[in-house]
C-alpha cells in the first residue's frame, strides 16, 4: 500500500514568505510548484526547484489564475483563450527553470479557485485540459478526488491522479467545506494523521457533519500555507510509515 504526500510550495513573493518549503521538501514526496500566477517569484521558485531536485522530490506546475493580490482564491470568469494560454505559459515558464536544475516538471495541479472551479464547471476544465495537452500531453493532471474534472480528464486521454486534503474538511458529498465558513481548515496534527490514515486504510473521512464520505485518492496535500503546516506534514508522514503505508511520488 502507498501514497503520494504533496504540497503547494515555491509560493513566498520578494520579502513576502510563504511557508517553509526545505523543511516541507523532507517530509513530502511530490512538490506542486508556484508559477508566478498566484505567487512565487523566479528567484524564489529556481531554489524551490533546486532543493527538490537535491532531495528527489517530483515536481508538478502549481497553475493559477492571474492572482497575485488574491492568492488566486478568488474565482474568476475568464475567458477560453486567456485560460488555454496562460496554463501554458505556466507550465512552460516552470519547465524552462526546471531544466536548469536537473528537475522534470511531471504533472499539473491547479491551485486555489482554479482547481475549485475546474472540478464542476465543464467549459473551465475544459480549456486546462486543452492546455496540458497542448503543452505535454504526457503530464498529469491532479483533480479533486470524486469530481466530474477526473472523468472529463481521462476522456480527453489525460492520467488523472485523484487527491485528498489532509487539513481540509469535507462535506457528507465528499466536497472541500468553503474556507470561509466555521471548520473548514483543521490544525491538529493528530486528528489530521489519524484521519488520513483511516482514508488509505478504508478509502472513507470523516465529513464534518459526522458522517463517512467515500473518498479514493492516489494522492494526500498538506497546504504549505497552514498554520503549523510542517508539523501536521511530519506528523501525517510518521503515522503512515509507522502504520506500514509506504510513501512513493505517485510520478
Amino acid at each position: 500500500m502507498n501514497i503520494d504526500l504533496n504540497s503547494d510550495l515555491g509560493e513566498s513573493l520578494g520579502a513576502w514568505r510563504m511557508g517553509d518549503d526545505d523543511a516541507m521538501l523532507d517530509i513530502v514526496t511530490s512538490a506542486n510548484v508556484a508559477c508566478g500566477f498566484h505567487a512565487g517569484d523566479p528567484a524564489g521558485i529556481l531554489a524551490t526547484l533546486k532543493a527538490a531536485a537535491a532531495r528527489g522530490v517530483a515536481v508538478g506546475a502549481h497553475v493559477a489564475y492571474p492572482d497575485l493580490v488574491g492568492f488566486g482564491r478568488r474565482a474568476m470568469d475568464i475567458a477560453s483563450a486567456d485560460l488555454v494560454a496562460g496554463v501554458i505559459y505556466q507550465i512552460g515558464a516552470l519547465r524552462g527553470l526546471a531544466a536548469t536544475t536537473g528537475a522534470r516538471v511531471r504533472y499539473v495541479k491547479p491551485h486555489g479557485a482554479l482547481y475549485n472551479t475546474i472540478a464542476h464547471d465543464a467549459r473551465q476544465a475544459r480549456d486546462v485540459i486543452a492546455a496540458i495537452r497542448a503543452a505535454d500531453p504526457e503530464l498529469a493532471l491532479v483533480a479533486l478526488a470524486g469530481s466530474p474534472l477526473v472523468g472529463w480528464a481521462r476522456e480527453a486521454g489525460l492520467r488523472v491522479v485523484s487527491e485528498a486534503f489532509a487539513d481540509r474538511a469535507y462535506t457528507a458529498q465528499g466536497t472541500l467545506v468553503p474556507r470561509g465558513q466555521p471548520g473548514a481548515v483543521l490544525h491538529d496534527p493528530a486528528q489530521v494523521a489519524a484521519r488520513m490514515l483511516r482514508l488509505v486504510r478504508e478509502g472513507v473521512v470523516e465529513a464534518i457533519d459526522g458522517s463517512l464520505t467515500r473518498v479514493e485518492a492516489e494522492s494526500i496535500c498538506v497546504h504549505g500555507d497552514s498554520a503549523g503546516a510542517v508539523a501536521m506534514a511530519a506528523e501525517l508522514r510518521r503515522v503512515l510509515h509507522d502504520a506500514g503505508v509506504g510513501l512513493r511520488a505517485f510520478a
